[in-house]
Order: structure tokens, then C-alpha cells, then sequence
């Protein structure tokens, strides 16, 4: 039924500000879902690009929970709303949903749409909004019963964008099969070489762009022009399923599918890019011993004050933009994995501990990202227990010869897991860079892509944590790459000398440890 182009459904826009007040103001689920002509309602967290940070204001899956996350998304039946959430989120879920939302906590390895599936009934319509799912995870729900819709009844808001595009690089000279058109915006930024920053946390261009077998073709800078050429084109064109979404595949008469090229291809940066990446990471370490050194020598800081001061200190040193929003967060909220608060009541006081977990774009337009752990004043034990504990599962994993990332990831939770009783290590060990802070391949965690084997030039990070979220979290983020066989890291940043146990170091690790910095 999905494959039928017809079937994609219209919504007036005045009608679906009064289905959005209904299902936000009521949770009458059941005239919701009957007026759409549908039993459930997938509700997405990304926008019509799919990409992995949308701005919250176009973020349905929000609008609806209030959660704040990154990943996750949202189910509405007629008599519940269940958010989906994995190992990173348990704990921010049950502090930020909103009443009446049930909270289906995802273990390592569960899938989300195979627990959706099991909610749905067969003779039952799911809607979907055709914009927000790639054409992939759309065909994943076969078997059931889909009405496609082209607005988004919860909140169809795309944030304005104009781009105001920079050359970075050299673009690429790719000459496909087969024509192609390329949606996925950090392969058509790698593609160009292009730029852009007028978009705080990114520095992609928003564009779609068509490529011919000659090397030749059309950037799609608007939207409508992608939709009006789709409308048009009448030959065969390669798209990747993973990446486009299902409307604009919709369109499309004679689609081959043909996984992107391109992914593995800026999976292997070029020795400009490595380059590049080393001076990003330079400045980068400035900018957090910078933040270290401003909470060392101030009190009464909040993890709003001390946010505010890490953008300045990464602008003052040459940052484009972040890479992401920092997450600061003192006790408690450090074992939240992908805590977003940065709370202006939330205050450091000595015996606190605070992690930060940061990162900026600078002329490359390449993500820089880096995770450590301060204490104010003195620590306690149990602090000095988990911090080296996770310091030496980063140091073992950092010098290991695995060649793949799936094995490195199972090194840190043999080092980790049930080592300090309610202490968990709740997600994978590491996710590769570049464009995007959040790329793959490589991948360190239990995925089948992490199984694809680390070459020379590959970007990544190794970022093992310990949380519980009645005390505090730790996790020691480093980005690094591979270069003869070795993994390098790009990350000079120290570890915080007060929080290290040495006796729970073997000689072994004392000696890598001297490779960086104590501060």
C-alpha cells in the first residue's frame, strides 16, 4: 500500500492546527486519529531532510512528549502515546514527558520499529508523514497497512533557511553509474566542498543534488525546485532508500535503489582533512582548558553560566559555530548521557562534579568533539573510583589492535560492565565524525556497521561512561583516527589529576597515560 503514489493523502493546514490543539490540549487520541481516517500516527522527531538535530520548534516528536532528546520517536493509538527512547534517554524521558505518555525504554541492540510493530494491529492504519521517514524504514512496515501524509498533523513547522554557502574543499569528482540524486545533506556538502554557518550547530548545506554519469549536475538550494524536478525527470535515477525520504521517492518514476557510495567515501578523510581536523582539535583543546581553568577559579557557577562561557571561549578561538548544543551537567544530570538542560538553578558547588560534553565547526566545516570530567575542589572516592575506572577502559580501548569497532566495543564493556555496583555503561563505545558530529561508517558499538573494519583516515570517537543517576555520570571522550594500523587521537586535552586513583592503574596504563596531559 505504501508503494501506491496515490495514495498519499492532503491536510488542510487550518484543519490541522485543530487536530494539533485536539490531540495537545485533550489527548482525545480517538477523534484525532478518526478525522486523519488512520488508527495510530507515527510521530518523527527529525524534518523533511532527516537529519539528526532538527531545531525543537520543527521537532513533532517533541511538540507532542516534551521530550528533548535527539533520537526516539513517538506513537499515537487510540488510547496511548508511547515514546520510544534508548539507554542514553531512560532517565531524561521520565523527567521530561509530559502526563498521560508512556515510556518504552529500549535495550542495546532493541530495535524501535520492530517494538512499534508489535503494537499495531493488522487490519489496523498506521499514518505516516511521507517527508519525515526514509524510504527505507517506510518499506520496513510492509505488510501492514500505510496511509502516507504529506503534513505532519502534530506540527508541520520547518524552520526558515537560506543558505549562504563557503568553499572549504575542493568538490569531489564523482562520476556515478547511473544518475543519481543525492538527499543526504553531509554527501552533498562533502560532494561540493561546500559550507555553510549561518546555521548555528551545522555547517552543511541544505540542498539536494542531482548527479549525471558524465560528473555533471543541478544543486537543489529550494525544496520546491527538487520536487518540481523529480515531477519531470523520466529516466532511471539512483537514490539511496536509506537517505531520501518517502515523498520525494514517490515521485520518482523509475527509482533504482543503490546504497550510497558516497558514505564510505567520506568515511576516509583525505590527509587535508586530517590535516584540518588537527588544527580544529588544537583550538579545540584550548577552548575546554580554557572552560577548565574558568571553573577552577570561580565559584557559584551555574550550568547555564558555564555553557555561556565555553561558546566564547570557542569563538575566541576561531570556532565557526558549535557542533552541537554543550551539554554541561553537575551530579546528578551528568548521568543523563545526552543531558540538554544547562540549567540556570543547577549550581557547582565543591565536591561536584561536572561533565562536558562539547565540540565546534571552524574553516573546515568539520565536527570537532570532545567529552571530560572536573571537580570542584576535592573528590570523593567513589568519584576517584569511576573516573579512573572509565580512564582505563578509554586507555586500554584507545591502544587496542582490534580491527574492527564492534571488538572495541566489546573490550570497554568487558572492562566496564558490573565493575562499581549501580554504575551501567548504557550505550555504544564510539560513532564516527566529520560533516556531521554523528557519522557512520565506522561505528564503535554492536551494529552490523560496526563490524566494518577501521582503515587508515577514518575519524572517530571513543568515549566509554560509567552513570547512575542517583549520584553522578563519567564519560572521557576522545576523537581520534587511524593512521598506519594505530589508532591516533586528536584530543590532547588532559585528565583531571584530582579524580585519578593510581593504584587502580597497571604500569601498563600509567605509561599510556603520559601521552596526555594531567591537569
Amino acid at each position: 500500500m505504501y508503494r501506491d503514489r496515490r495514495g498519499l493523502g492532503v491536510n488542510n493546514s487550518s484543519s490541522n492546527r485543530c487536530l494539533r490543539e485536539q490531540v495537545l490540549q485533550t489527548m482525545d487520541n480517538k477523534n484525532f486519529l478518526k478525522e486523519l481516517e488512520i488508527d495510530y500516527l507515527l510521530v518523527n522527531s527529525t524534518n523533511k531532510y532527516l537529519v539528526e538535530y532538527p531545531d525543537l520548534k520543527e521537532n513533532a516528536r517533541y511538540t507532542l512528549t516534551g521530550f528533548s532528546g535527539s533520537t526516539g520517536d513517538a506513537l499515537i493509538t487510540e488510547d496511548n502515546i508511547y515514546l520510544f527512547v534508548d539507554g542514553r534517554y531512560h532517565t531524561q524521558a521520565d523527567n521530561e514527558v509530559k502526563d498521560g505518555i508512556t515510556v518504552v525504554k529500549l535495550q542495546l541492540g532493541q530495535s524501535q520499529d520492530e517494538e512499534i510493530r508489535k503494537l499495531l494491529e493488522p487490519d489496523k492504519t498506521l499514518g505516516i508523514v511521507a517527508k519525515k521517514v526514509s524510504q527505507s524504514r517506510l518499506e520496513g512496515f510492509a505488510g501492514y497497512s500505510i496511509k502516507l501524509l504529506l503534513d505532519d498533523p502534530v506540527n508541520d513547522y520547518t524552520e526558515p533557511h537560506t543558505n549562504k554557502p563557503v568553499k572549504a574543499f575542493d568538490g569531489i569528482d564523482y562520476k556515478p553509474s547511473t544518475p543519481t540524486l543525492v538527499t543526504n545533506l553531509e554527501e552533498v556538502s562533502y560532494l561540493t566542498g561546500l559550507r555553510d554557518f549561518s546555521k548555528d550547530c551545522s555547517s552543511k548545506i541544505w540542498a539536494k543534488l542531482f548527479l549525471d554519469t558524465d560528473g555533471s549536475g543541478e544543486l537543489f538550494v529550494n525544496d520546491d525546485s527538487c520536487l518540481l524536478f523529480l515531477q519531470k525527470y523520466e529516466g532511471e535515477l539512483a537514490v539511496d532508500k536509506n537517505s531520501i525520504n518517502a515523498l520525494d521517492y514517490a515521485l520518482i518514476k523509475n527509482p533504482i535503489n543503490l546504497p550510497s557510495q558516497i558514505k564510505r567515501m567520506k568515511s576516509v578523510k583525505t590527509d587535508k582533512e586530517i590535516d584540518a581536523y588537527k588544527e580544529a582539535f588544537t583550538n579545540t583543546d584550548r577552548a575546554v582548558k580554557a572552560i577548565r581553568n574558568y571553573i577552577e577559579n570561580n565559584d557559584n557557577l551555574s550550568e547555564y553560566d558555564i555553557s555561556e562561557r565555553l561558546r566564547k571561549e570557542f569563538i575566541r578561538y576561531g570556532a565557526k559555530s558549535l557542533s552541537f548544543n554543550s551539554i554541561v551537567a553537575i551530579n546528578e544530570h551528568s548521568a543523563l548521557a545526552h543531558y540538554a538542560k544547562n540549567d540556570k538553578n543547577t549550581i557547582l558547588k565543591n565536591g561536584d562534579l561536572v561533565l562536558i560534553d562539547c565540540g565546534a565547526y571552524y574553516e573546515s566545516g568539520l565536527a570537532t568533539d570532545i567529552t571530560r570530567v572536573f571537580v570542584k575542589g576535592e573528590p570523593s572516592e567513589l568519584q576517584k573510583q569511576v573516573y579512573t575506572t572509565v580512564l582505563k577502559a578509554f586507555l586500554n580501548c584507545y591502544k587496542s589492535n582490534y580491527p574492527t569497532g564492534f571488538e572495541i566495543d566489546t573490550l570497554a564493556h568487558n572492562i566496564l560492565d558490573g565493575e562499581i555496583e549501580g554504575f551501567t555503561f548504557s550505550h555504544g563505545l564510539g560513532h564516527g565524525i566529520g560533516i556531521n558530529v554523528h557519522e557512520a561508517p565506522p561505528a564503535l558499538n554492536k551494529s552490523e556497521i560496526a563490524k566494518t573494519k577501521i582503515v587508515d583516515n577514518m575519524t572517530f570517537t571513543i568515549e566509554p561512561g560509567l552513570y547512575n543517576p542517583e549520584y553522578f555520570g563519567v564519560r572521557l571522550e576522545n576523537s581520534c583516527y587511524m593512521k598506519n594500523g594505530k589508532i591516533c587521537s586528536f584530543v590532547k586535552m588532559g585528565y583531571e589529576g584530582k579524580l585519578i586513583d593510581y593504584n587502580l592503574l597497571n604500569e601498563q596504563e600509567k605509561e599510556w597515560l603520559k601521552e596526555f596531559e594531567i591537569l
